[in-house]
């Protein structure tokens, strides 16, 4: 009997096919299943006070200081990434999402962070670390969810820039200004400046309370123990409604850490970004049993 020749896949079908089984892949770690973590014990979260916000930001200082070049290396990412980003709005002629986009992409560093929380991670057990371990993240069994975390605080950060777009098109209209002096005038000192700072950084401080609330213990959490996508996010918010007012004061630290980091140039966040992050790190340590 003459057999069938094996079909073969045009670029179009090759494609479809990889994209599906990486939505299979991604999906078992996003969608709850209960066999994969029977029998773990839910994370205990713990009080933590003043005096832990200090302990954390001098070990996140400590790790900075022994690791050296190689977190400076992987902290130079984020002002490159912080400049083109206020490159593309400029091109664009969307002068307005210009601070959105400064303010917003701090949403994002909790996820962007998981490799710093590696290196500490690992020096914290003794070993000689390196900033190429922070890529073996990637190799790690919750990489799903951690990627999961990643996509939700994606999904907050478009909102955010979708919602800052209509606050700043409503306060100073849809016309592109012709120059940035002209931009920074009607910001600040048009009749319409009090209801878009206003208006903006109240959202906004929603919007990076959610965020901060959602990723502040579940990236680290996700790193240390495969408790699933869902887990981690609740021990998360736990740990912010427990620790509730010492939270706060994290928040602000974290949020005056980037505005002195972000100047002049954002040259800043090459020493500021690395010690919060291993901060971040230590700070879960002492929240989640």
């Amino acid at each position: 009997m003459a057999t069938q020749p094996n079909h073969i896949e045009n670029p179009f079908e090759y494609a479809a096919e990889k994209l599906a089984w990486g939505v299979r892949d991604f999906s078992r770690f996003l969608i709850p299943h209960p066999e994969r973590h029977a029998g773990q014990a839910a994370p205990v979260v713990q009080k933590i006070g003043i005096s832990d916000l200090r302990d954390a930001l001098r070990k996140g200082v400590d790790d900075m200081g022994a690791l050296r070049d190689d977190v400076l290396f992987i902290g130079l990412i984020y002002p490159i990434v912080g400049v083109v980003l206020a490159a593309v709005a400029f091109n664009a002629n969307l002068l307005m999402m210009l601070f959105p986009l400064a303010s917003g992409f701090a949403i994002l560093g909790p996820v962007a962070a998981t490799g710093l929380y590696e290196m500490s991670r690992r020096r914290e057990q003794g070993e000689d670390v390196s900033w190429m371990d922070a890529m073996r993240v990637f190799g790690s069994s919750a990489i799903g969810s951690i990627l999961g975390v990643g996509v939700v605080l994606m999904a907050i950060f478009g909102v955010w820039m979708a919602v800052a777009y209509q606050i700043g098109v409503a306060t100073l209209g849809a016309e592109t200004p012709p120059t940035l002096r002209v931009f920074l005038e009607n910001v600040f000192r048009s009749a319409t400046s009090p209801a878009l700072i206003v208006g903006g950084v109240a959202v906004g401080f929603v919007f990076a309370a959610l965020a901060f609330a959602i990723s502040v213990v579940s990236a680290p959490l996700l790193l240390d123990r495969d408790v699933g996508l869902f887990t981690a996010i609740k021990t998360s918010l736990k740990a912010v409604q427990t620790n509730f007012g010492t939270m706060v004061v994290w928040a602000a630290i974290i949020a005056g850490a980037l505005v002195l980091g972000s100047i002049p140039a954002l040259v800043g966040l090459i020493v500021v970004v690395p010690i919060l992050g291993h901060a971040s790190w230590h700070l879960y340590r002492k929240m989640v049993a």
